[in-house]
Parts: C-alpha cells; structure tokens; sequence
C-alpha cells in the first residue's frame, strides 16, 4: 500500500523529471531559434531514458508538417520499431498545433507536457478532444521561459 507521503515524493518525482526535460526541450527550442526557425523544441522520454530530440525544420525543409513535434514523433517511432509511443512522454516548449496532436493522437502517446500555451494555434482552441482519449496532459512546465523565447523571437523578427 502506498501511503500519502510516498505519494507526495513521487509526484515530486514526476515534477523534477518534468522539469528536467522540459529544459532539454528549451535546448532543441534554442537550436531552432539560432537556426532562424521558430523556436520550438521536443523531446520524447521512454521509461526514463531521451529517445528523440527535435525541434522546427519548416523553414529547412520547405514543408509546413515540419513541426518539432513531428519530427520527435518520426524519430522516436523508428527508435521503438512501431507506430506507437506507448510508456512514452512528450515534452514540447509550446501547446501542440491541431496537426501535431491528432498525430499524437494517432501515435496513442500516455503522456504530454509542454510549457507554454498557444492562444493562436493551439490544439485546446480548437478541440481539446484532439488527443487520445488516455493521454494526460500537464501544461505550464518551464512556461515563462518557453514564452519568453517565443515572444523575444517575433520581436526580432519584426
């Protein structure tokens, strides 16, 4: 039986992990920005353990699908040998787009974290049932950094 103290210092845990990744999500987000794409970064944990890193490559690539997102997604996929991300967690610095979480949807994902939310383009705007159905959300890791990063990049850029 689990008492509310180990309760407690396990969802401590799960807030330090989340923290954690969420910086080397700000790492990829960095690399994107310094490579004159939107500063977006993701990355994909399994059981502990980075299996993906990305982050934007539209502009590189000429493709609109291109998300930080997609790419961890494709990435993780190949690493695992199917489809799905199952024991996995997403972290990504900014609330997927619509595209990106129905192809998190499709990839059945346990688990999404991201920092901070899109009030444009985010998934929740639109349909918060995007996701699947099992897939637990936790939202605001890190999320003044992530915003500051986006928010400092289109002032650069206008």
């Amino acid at each position: 039986m689990v008492t509310f103290t180990e309760m407690e210092t396990m969802d401590k845990n799960i807030q330090d992990k989340d923290v954690q990744m969420m910086r080397e999500a700000l790492r990829e987000a960095e690399a994107a920005r310094a490579a004159g794409e939107v500063p977006i970064g993701a990355v994909v944990c399994c059981k502990g353990r980075i299996i993906a890193r990305a982050h934007n490559l539209t502009e590189a690539l000429r493709d609109p699908t291109a998300h930080a997102e997609m790419q961890a997604i494709t990435i993780a996929t190949e690493y695992l040998g199917g489809k799905y991300l199952s024991d996995c967690t997403l972290y990504v610095t900014v609330e997927p787009c619509p595209m990106c979480a129905t192809a998190l949807n499709w990839a059945q994902l346990p688990r999404l974290v991201y920092g901070c939310a899109d009030p444009r383009r985010g998934y929740s705007l639109y349909q918060p049932s995007l996701l699947h159905p099992r897939t637990e959300v936790r939202s605001g890791v890190l999320a003044d950094e992530c915003s500051a990063l986006m928010l400092n990049f289109f002032k650069e850029k206008r």
